[in-house]
């Protein structure tokens, strides 16, 4: 078994798409079932929804000093705005899974592998 990180970006400047209070509803039921899948078949290893990009802050050590600057690190026009770390079979599963992801957020999700990849304290 392989991990993929299943990536969901935003696009900087660009507002998000008005729902209505239904729609928002739906598109939670369908992640809520696109993650009650992922793990009852196991495949989901962890996820998270990214905070605000305003509130990212960028470290650096230079010369042994510590120095902190406000983020995003790349000022790029598209930034991480949340993922899910899988466990899959193959580059073919993984892309099913984030087909699902994609089809319940309405938006397009990036699958790449790990060249490596750890649990601290796992077996």
């Amino acid at each position: 078994m392989t991990h993929f990180l299943l990536s969901m970006h935003t696009v900087a400047d660009q507002a998000p798409v008005e729902m209505t209070e239904q729609q928002v509803q739906a598109t939670m039921r369908q992640v809520g079932e696109l993650e009650a899948d992922m793990g009852s078949t196991q495949a989901l290893v962890a996820s998270g929804r990214l905070a605000d990009v305003g509130s990212a802050r960028v470290v650096r050590v230079e010369d042994g000093e510590t120095t902190t600057s406000d983020g995003p690190f790349a000022d790029a026009a598209e930034r991480l705005g949340g993922f899910y770390v899988i466990e899959a079979a193959d580059l073919d599963e993984a892309i099913s899974w984030a087909a699902r992801t994609s089809a319940a957020i309405g938006r397009p999700i990036e699958v790449r592998a790990f060249d490596g990849f750890r649990v601290p304290g796992a077996s």
